[in-house]
């Protein structure tokens, strides 16, 4: 049962046993289910459950669990020894062994307990899981990349509004004070008029090879099956599992590497661009020597440039936004470096480091009680990965491409379209 069906159940059991009652007895109500002493009353509770929870999804878990307004509930991985771990993570923090555990998480979204659920699996299972547990009434929190292709980023977002959930992705340096600061004095003017925005990306691979075959292990174990998930089949090998080396590979990543970072930076860009809801719309590979760089351009003419190489050294994640009058660079150690003196005084000193998304899971949690807006919600999502998958395609085939944010496809290039979407591997098509 729901937050809200919860709600509303114990608003009408609570009205039912008044009026039922009347004036012959008094009820004792106990103060934990009124809330009172600091406690959450139930019908508060956030029943939260995890899907694909290994180290990054382990970080992102440790940031819910200490609310006093969360329960984890469940976990649903392909790995015993993760079903494991988190079980005990979960049973440690709720004074109890009730979290229960799954192999398949569709027979967990079948629950009608849950609220929502943490998706950090790799990257092919993201927009699948998210759909599905959407269409099952629950709210998401799902790591980034969200989705593998343009098509599914969009249809990931189209699947959120039409169910009416919650939704939020992983690129919590939205929620972090010196990316704040950084996009404010860009779309504030105080850098004077925006022409250039820098995004930082790994450098580019994009690899259709095989690691060895090994002996496939017991499902119960690991299920290679399940694993791949909507991925095109190939033989197990223990690397691509246990030790996350599926990055890189065309079948499981998203876009040559580009979104493991241009995620988060590219995103922050389109927020200090003011550009959320739309996407550059000319994509052009430059020929630098040792870099992947590639130009991007709004309708208005502002560039973005994404490039792994060049920075000042303020930590992982880098973003620059350059104005008229001044710029401004920040990165994941939360220091900032600004051009202009006059910006100095007002610099927020470093808080949270980039990788910790202490505020940006609060406010999943405060928008699945609000149902509120997160602050990067499917539609944020939508356009930032596009635009990314925009860039990494026109990385592969090596030349400039011209796309429509209106119509989300490549104009005039029959196969830069082709490559807007995948095929996924039956049943686990969605």
């Amino acid at each position: 049962m729901t937050l809200a069906k919860r709600k509303n159940q114990t608003r009408r059991r609570f009205l039912t046993t008044t009026a039922a009652a009347g004036a012959v007895a008094p009820t004792f109500i106990p103060a934990r289910v009124m809330g009172f002493g600091g406690a959450v009353p139930p019908s508060d509770m956030i029943r939260l459950a995890g899907i694909g929870i290994e180290s990054r999804g382990t970080t992102v878990l440790q940031t819910m669990l200490p609310h006093p307004d969360v329960r984890f509930v469940a976990i649903a991985d392909v790995r015993a020894d993760r079903r494991k771990a988190v079980k005990e993570m979960a049973d440690q923090r709720n004074g109890d062994t009730q979290c229960d555990t799954y192999r398949d998480f569709r027979e967990m979204l079948e629950r009608d307990d849950i609220d929502a659920v943490l998706i950090a699996t790799g990257d092919r299972w993201h927009a699948p899981a998210s759909m599905l547990a959407a269409e099952a009434g629950k709210d998401v929190y799902s790591e980034k990349p969200c989705a593998i292709s343009i098509d599914l980023a969009g249809r990931l977002a189209d699947t959120i509004h039409r169910t009416g959930r919650i939704f939020q992705c992983g690129t919590q340096r939205r929620s972090n004070s010196n990316f704040i600061h950084a996009i404010e004095l860009a779309r504030t003017g105080k850098l004077g008029n925006l022409h250039t925005l820098h995004a930082s990306i790994y450098s580019l691979r994009d690899s259709h090879d095989w690691l060895p075959a090994q002996p496939e292990p017991d499902p119960a174990v690991i299920d290679w099956d399940m694993w791949l998930g909507p991925a095109p089949w190939r033989p197990y090998n223990e690397a691509y599992v246990m030790k996350g080396q599926w990055r890189g590979y065309y079948d499981f990543d998203s876009g040559a590497r580009l979104l493991d970072w241009g995620a988060h930076t590219l995103d922050l860009c389109q927020a200090a661009a003011g550009a959320d809801g739309t996407t550059p719309v000319e994509y052009e590979p430059l020929d630098v020597a040792g870099d992947n760089v590639i130009q991007c351009t709004y309708a208005n003419g502002v560039k973005l440039i994404l490039r792994s190489t060049g920075w000042l050294g303020l930590g992982t994640c880098p973003v620059r936004f350059e104005g008229d009058e001044g710029w401004v660079e920040t990165g994941d150690t939360g220091r900032i470096a600004v051009s202009l003196d006059s910006l100095r005084a007002d610099l927020p000193a470093p808080t949270i480091r980039g990788g910790m998304p202490t505020n940006h899971t609060r406010n999943f949690l405060d928008c699945v009680k609000s149902r509120g807006r997160t602050t990067t919600n499917e539609d944020i999502m939508r356009s930032s990965h596009i635009a990314c998958h925009a860039a990494a395609i026109a990385w592969k085939l090596n030349r400039k491409l011209t796309f429509d944010p209106s119509t989300e496809m490549f104009v005039g290039d029959n196969e830069a379209n082709r490559m807007r979407s995948r095929a996924a591997r039956q049943p686990w098509a969605v």
